[in-house]
């Protein structure tokens, strides 16, 4: 066997005939290299991609709410919140509070909207405030309290952008008195009720957050404390309970424990149910991946049998040589096997080096930028991840083995006199 190999490295990087065949083997080699690159960086790419974008929804929110039917708001107790902590599984428990309201700022010109937008006030407790930091960019207040300039708020980039206001501005926020979190436009009183039930309360923005998500999230959440929200609109009551678990991939298992032990009329749905559009669309993105591996790695396998064959041809007579030396025809296919094993080894080595210098220069740099309304992120997400590297380079080498069997048939058949005569 060493022997096969010393004229595969021979065949393969010396060049010993006027056509160069060295040139041919070094765009084989560049070939594979940027094949392997591209299928490390399409895995890095999507699942980075997926990543962020999961983790962004998990931060915003939880792992999974606890609520009543028709989001009705319900007595906050103790009860409640011992039951959902001593479920298996269960990490952290914090209510909170929804309210559907508008809000109004001085600002009438702000985008064209008079200073006016809708939004969703979710009371959190200052424990669940105490995660902005970590999750969200902007100015972050330590602790949402209420002050004399009225209710204290965070509000998101883009609400913020629609209404013209900015860190320490003041805001008009219009409820319907009495009401619960639903939206009070789809009641069946008339506009005269709903304007004499109208509830008027001033407010400050304390913060700004940013996620990246626009729609949905930072166009209308604002946060605020739970107490305050609470004094403000419904004493002592709830929208529900936000939980997060140990485990992630259990989500679905405690869900269902969750729902189990709280009872009627409580039910739970995790957070790949509330934003099911959101994860079926990265699922998408994945779905498409294996389709762009299959075509990368056959391209890399059909360049790497088309240089065997050509090294056939320029090689000819020597294998004629080495046939009429008494070598047999199974050595001399092992002999262009091993220098397929050669090439593809040299070509998916360059392959992880460019890739990971790509990603590396990507995640210091940030030069390829996204549409952030569109993608819900500023820059290319890339997940540096050993496994995709090791799989990658597996799977071209076995694939490029695998295929370099028809080639080196090819010159096993050759005979002697064929060979040298040609």
């Amino acid at each position: 066997m060493k022997a096969e190999l010393y004229i595969a490295r021979r065949f393969a990087f010396k060049p010993r005939s006027i056509s160069k065949p060295t040139f041919i083997v070094l765009a084989s080699i560049l070939g594979i290299a940027v094949g392997t690159a591209a299928l490390i960086l399409t895995l890095s790419i999507v699942n980075g991609f997926a990543s962020v974008i999961e983790n962004k929804l998990i931060r915003f929110t939880s792992h999974l709410q606890v609520r009543q039917p028709d989001d009705r708001v319900f007595p906050m107790t103790r009860h409640d919140q011992r039951t959902l902590e001593q479920v298996s599984g269960v990490r952290s428990v914090s209510p909170f509070l929804e309210l559907n309201v508008m809000l109004r700022s001085r600002n009438r010109s702000a985008g064209g909207g008079g200073g006016i937008a809708p939004a969703l006030i979710r009371g959190i407790t200052p424990r669940e405030a105490a995660r902005f930091p970590g999750s969200f960019s902007g100015s972050v207040p330590g602790r949402l309290s209420e002050e004399l300039g009225g209710l204290q708020l965070i509000i998101g980039k883009s609400i913020a952008e629609t209404l013209g206001v900015h860190k320490g501005d003041q805001l008009m926020i219009v409820g319907i008195a009495g009401k619960s979190g639903a939206d009070p436009l789809s009641s069946q009183e008339s506009i005269i009720s709903l304007l004499s039930g109208l509830d008027l309360q001033v407010a400050r923005v304390k913060g700004i957050y940013d996620t990246g998500l626009t729609e949905g999230f930072d166009d209308i959440v604002v946060f605020a404390d739970l107490e305050a929200l609470q004094s403000r609109y419904h004493p002592g009551m709830v929208s529900g309970y936000e939980a997060n678990v140990s485990e992630l991939k259990n989500l679905r298992a405690v869900s269902a424990r969750v729902a189990q032990a709280m009872g009627y009329p409580f039910y739970s749905y995790t957070v790949y149910e509330r934003y099911a559009n959101l994860f079926e669309w990265l699922k998408l993105q994945k779905n498409i991946m294996p389709l762009l591996v299959i075509t990368i790695t056959v391209v890399a396998v059909f360049n790497i049998v088309s240089t065997l064959l050509v090294l056939i041809i320029e090689k000819t007579r020597e294998i004629g040589m080495l046939t009429a030396l008494g070598m047999e025809p199974r050595a001399v296919s092992l002999v262009f096997i091993g220098q397929a094993f050669m090439i593809a080894l040299v070509g998916i080595g360059m392959g992880n080096l460019i890739a990971l210098g790509l990603s590396l220069f990507e995640l210091h740099f940030h030069l390829i930028t996204l549409p952030e309304k569109s993608y819900f992120i500023r820059h290319v997400p890339i997940q540096i991840d050993p496994l995709h590297y090791l799989l990658v380079s597996c799977v071209v080498a076995v694939l490029t083995l695998l295929f370099a069997f028809i080639p080196s048939r090819v010159a096993a058949s050759l005979r002697p006199g064929t060979a040298l005569t040609t």
